[in-house]
């Protein structure tokens, strides 16, 4: 069975393009109601969502905020910014992905095929200390428990199997997307900085960074 992508954007000519080149791969479906594109998203249960920043009525920071509230689905904006602040902006808005316009269509397709067999891998329950990972991607310390997004579960994952070692930034980049070629080291700085920011709602502290190398759980 194909994989589900949901695009969210409103120029017809890069609609027409994505639907021609991924629908020889994906299940293809486009937002009819730009006034109702979480819901929507709801109704259509997509594997992935692309979406673009600059929509109608709301931009596509506040529909992957909304759809944050209830899911981890997996998001690449689409954007016509290029600046590193745009990107920065949306991967802590919670977007997995970023890419900008004019892209290759082929890069593109890469990055969605990376990023859902990355959220496919499943999650081994693990443990530091008093502290749990859950195959649901729940991070508990025996009092609280927060939900970790898909993306963060296997940073986790990585680092919790490998608790005391060093994991080398590049080779976590290749876990992560599978290739390092279309991912560069500020998006996984940037998802390392929102999960260490997340983890201290349950006290964990133990991710450090080792400069130029990679990170360690200690």
């Amino acid at each position: 069975m194909k994989n589900k992508v949901f695009i969210v954007e409103d120029d017809e000519t890069i609609v027409k393009l994505l639907r021609d080149k991924l629908t020889e791969e994906f299940q293809v479906t486009v937002i009819s109601n730009f006034r109702a594109v979480a819901s929507e998203i709801t109704d259509t249960q997509p594997d992935l969502v692309l979406m673009d920043i600059t929509l109608p009525y709301f931009n596509g920071f506040y529909w992957t905020t909304e759809i944050r509230k209830n899911s981890d689905l997996p998001i690449i904006f689409i954007s016509s910014a290029t600046d590193e602040m745009t990107a920065v902006m949306a991967m802590n808005m919670g977007a997995d992905d970023f890419i900008s316009k004019p892209f290759s269509i082929e890069i593109l397709i890469a990055k969605i095929n990376a990023l859902l067999r990355r959220t496919q891998i499943q999650a081994k329950k693990l443990s530091f200390d008093n502290f749990t990972l859950d195959t649901q991607g729940n991070f508990s310390n025996g009092l609280v428990s927060i939900s970790l997004t898909k993306t963060e579960s296997v940073i986790m994952t990585l680092l919790l199997e490998q608790s005391g070692s060093i994991v080398d930034k590049h080779d976590m980049l290749k876990k992560l997307w599978e290739s390092d070629d279309f991912i560069d080291d500020n998006t996984l700085n940037v998802n390392m900085s929102r999960l260490r920011k997340k983890l201290l709602q349950v006290d964990f502290d133990k991710i450090h960074t080792v400069r130029g190398v990679g990170y360690v759980v200690k």
